[in-house]
């Protein structure tokens, strides 16, 4: 039985066209055993879908580019075209001609070379003008510093000193108590003030006006003649009353 299907009759290949006898590699590439020429044609694109498929491609391309310009715009707009208020303040301090008095009969009288800082972090530079800063102790004021018209190039730092004449004597007997209190410890806390308005220059086009307060407490070791521990403080305290100018102006004659 396995001998007779051993046996079992086999049948040549049909020749080709051309009289030789295909190998397997030839018929299957050849175009008679490729797939069928009508099933091809029905899987190629049509005109019709190709133009549909470059208007899809096209429109595809034009929201990218939009997506990205606007990321773009708002990208500089938020960094390079935002304009942000300047910092004003006091950075460090020497003091001449220092003169307290004691605690049982509190005064002060010198002269403080304050070093002062406009810090600019805009794209652009910023003029101001001329700015009055105001030296207070416990809200009385005590003296004051002229700082003339001048610009600060974009993204850096100016660095100015000024001098201020401070001066307290005579006070109410509520600030006598205070001073005489912090002539005692050592340590007399004073506060500066400034409002510096000016404009920004944005890529020298763009201009907006921006105005910065300086609002910095300070501490004075009247010992050693240093200052020490400077800070910002916001939002600024109210001006001074009449009353108040009115003591500040009689303790400093």
């Amino acid at each position: 039985m396995a001998d007779q299907k051993d046996q079992q009759p086999s049948y040549p290949l049909a020749p080709a066209a051309n009289g030789h006898a295909l190998s397997d590699a030839e018929a299957a590439a050849s175009p008679t055993t490729a797939a069928d020429p009508i099933a091809a044609s029905a899987a190629a694109p049509t005109a019709g879908e190709r133009r549909k498929n470059n208007r899809t491609k096209c429109l595809l391309y034009i929201v990218l580019f939009v997506i990205f310009h606007t990321g773009i715009i708002l990208l500089f707009a938020l960094t390079i075209l935002r304009v942000r208020p300047p910092r004003f303040r006091v950075r460090a301090a020497a003091f001449q001609n220092f003169a307290v008095g004691t605690p049982s009969n509190p005064s002060f009288n010198f002269t403080m070379n304050a070093e002062l800082a406009v810090r600019n972090a805009n794209f652009g530079r910023y003029r101001y003008r001329d700015t009055t800063v105001e030296f207070f102790y416990r809200r009385i004021k005590v003296g004051e510093a002229f700082v003339g018209n001048s610009r600060v190039n974009w993204r850096s730092t100016s660095r100015f000193d000024v001098a201020a004449e401070l001066s307290l004597v005579n006070a109410p007997p509520s600030v006598n108590a205070q001073l005489g209190g912090d002539l005692r410890s050592g340590v007399m806390a004073i506060s500066s003030e400034g409002r510096m308005r000016g404009r920004v220059e944005v890529l020298f086009v763009m201009k907006r006006n921006r105005s910065t307060a300086m609002n910095c407490s300070m501490e004075i070791v009247t010992a050693t003649q240093q200052l020490r521990n400077i800070t910002d403080r916001a939002p600024l305290h109210p001006r001074p009353t009449k009353l108040a100018r009115n003591v500040s102006r009689d303790t400093r004659m």
